[in-house]
């Protein structure tokens, strides 16, 4: 192989090719930070589909199984772990993990937090609505 140029090189790194400074790169963390930071008051977290699918399902039961939540949200053993961790995380939902005979169990419930976000959720999502209907 030949040598690369100082050009190719800069370009490699993620540079222009020029003198110019390349843009500072931009932590994932703090870009979602600043997403969530938004002032229209709309719960990023729940609003997503799976999540919010399964904040409304526990709040109309007392607690699902994973199995139930699973077919309940037509979704994979993968998908409902990622949701479900990201909801356990804000503390939005509890998790309990427990055996019957040799079979693991792993139940679901929505935390107090959980309900006041749920609510906070549908009365932007009812504002919204009638904002749009008056117009």
């Amino acid at each position: 192989m030949g040598k690369r140029s100082a050009l190719a090189d800069d370009r490699r790194r993620g540079g222009t090719g020029r003198d110019a400074p390349a843009p500072p790169r931009v932590e994932r963390g703090a870009m979602a930070a600043k997403a969530d930071a938004q002032p229209s008051g709309l719960d990023r977290l729940i609003h997503e589909r799976q999540r919010l699918g399964i904040v409304s399902a526990l709040a109309v039961n007392e607690s699902l199984t994973f199995n139930e939540l699973k077919a309940l949200m037509q979704t994979t053993d993968g998908n409902l772990s990622v949701h479900a961790r990201k909801l356990e995380d804000a503390g939005y939902i509890t998790c309990r993990k427990s055996f019957e005979g040799r079979m693991p169990r792993t139940d679901y419930a929505l935390t107090a937090s959980g309900r006041r976000a749920l609510e906070r959720y549908l009365d932007h999502m009812e504002a919204i609505i009638k904002a749009t209907r008056n117009k």
